[in-house]
């Protein structure tokens, strides 16, 4: 029969960082990390946590694991059907904001590239009047982020298609803030990929052509017809990219940043 295990040695047990540790094993046990300090796991919570640890040490994301993950403002669910929201993401979504400033009724928002919705939703937190549009071509991912607009209770369409082929028509010359995370790794570049983005997210959010562009290019072709007087288009790009991406939207201008 199995002994109960204090929390302190399942997670000097575990050959993980410390931070890690004790964030599946909260998961595991089923309460916040603060709770943790001198408690008793039971058999089933020391099982599920090594087996948890053994995932994470194979390279499984963390936030996989968790289950959920923190962007901006909101709290959504992210498993292997989208890609990790990454503090880069966010920044995005704070640049977007900033360059929007304020949103009426009127206003539309569109997030190409969903993934788990996490771009849109946050957008809609901070625009709660506008009408805000999402799409991707994955169906799993579009299902993912369908769950999210009602984890959050946040009204945001998701749409499935290819980029703008999946927007109604009418928003054609209407909107204000376009936002992407579209895939820009090369295809040379994706074995190279830390084991636990390229061997658990989903590569065809990741790769784009061989020179990783070919998505950013698609947007930045059709973008001039779709965004309104004034609007706003705020891509995540790659590293060194910066060029490439400047004379691909020089019908829309901009800066790299």
């Amino acid at each position: 029969m199995a002994m109960p295990v204090t929390f302190h040695a399942l997670l000097t047990e575990a050959p993980l960082p410390r931070h890690e540790a004790e964030r599946l094993l909260a998961v595991a046990a089923g309460i916040p990390r603060s709770g943790l300090a001198g408690g008793i796991a039971d058999s089933a919570t020391a099982a599920a946590f090594r087996e948890l640890a053994a995932r994470r040490l194979a390279g499984e994301p963390l936030q996989y694991l968790e289950g959920t993950v923190q962007f901006g403002p909101i709290e959504i669910a992210v498993d292997g059907r989208a890609l990790v929201p990454r503090p880069e993401t966010e920044e995005l979504w704070e640049l977007a904001v900033a360059a929007l400033g304020d949103a009426g009724p009127g206003s539309v928002i569109v997030d190409l590239c969903t993934g788990s919705g996490n771009l849109a939703l946050a957008l809609k937190h901070s625009f709660p009047a506008a009408r805000v549009f999402a799409s991707d071509q994955s169906p799993a991912a579009v299902a993912l982020a369908r769950e999210n607009v009602s984890r959050t209770g946040l009204d945001v369409t998701v749409l499935r298609g290819d980029l703008f082929a999946a927007l109604p028509r009418e928003l054609m010359g209407r909107i204000d803030l376009l936002v992407s995370n579209p895939p820009y790794v090369a295809e040379g570049e994706f074995t190279s990929l830390p084991i636990d983005v390229r061997d658990h997210e989903p590569r065809e959010a990741l790769v784009a052509g061989a020179d990783g562009l070919a998505v950013i290019a698609r947007i930045a072709e059709e973008a001039y017809w779709w965004l309104g007087i004034g609007g706003h288009v705020v891509c995540e790009i790659g590293a060194g990219q910066g060029d490439a991406v400047a004379e691909l939207y020089g019908a829309v201008g901009g800066e790299v940043r």
